[in-house]
């Protein structure tokens, strides 16, 4: 009989849980005791082949500069006109079949924002803020135009760049 160990981490990973509740678990502290012996877990990503993106979309972290898998669940939505997805500090929508990139945060007050295909906008739930797919402000309160980053699709279509 042949006995497999398992690190903590991967045990958790496994389970489905996200890295930021993995990331809990290792900051708060818990009664739980390594499933093995040996080596430190390894520190726990939110970027890979795995998870459909390559590379930095998080503004907080410098130069935005990501590939988006879209073969992978998370993002074959994106091929589809009038879907957009959340991407860190990015939103990226399927305009009416062009792909945009921009900030996903309201210069009015920070709110995340939604794409609104029927008005081929982008909407602040908070204040109504509306933004156009250029970025431009269509409607107030915010005054300030959102960062629009460019958003290359491959050849083949199942991969989208976007550089700021």
């Amino acid at each position: 009989m042949q006995e497999n160990t398992m690190k903590r981490g991967q045990f958790l990973r496994e389970l489905g849980l996200s890295s930021s509740a993995l990331l809990a678990f290792y900051c708060i502290g818990t009664t739980m005791t390594a499933c093995s012996t040996g080596s430190s877990d390894p520190t726990p990503t939110t970027t890979g082949t795995t998870s459909g993106i390559t590379g930095n979309a998080d503004t907080a972290k410098g130069a935005i500069s990501f590939t988006l898998d879209l073969t992978n669940s998370k993002y074959l939505t994106l091929k589809t006109a009038g879907n957009f997805v959340i991407v860190d500090s990015i939103i990226v929508a399927n305009a009416k079949g062009t792909l945009v990139a921009l900030s996903k945060a309201c210069t009015h007050e920070g709110t995340a924002l939604s794409y609104r295909s029927a008005q081929n906008d982008f909407h602040c739930s908070n204040h109504g803020s509306e933004f156009s797919t250029t970025g431009a402000v269509e409607v107030g309160p915010a005054t300030k135009a959102l960062a629009v980053y460019q958003a290359q699709l491959s050849s083949d279509g199942n991969t989208l760049t976007v550089k700021a």
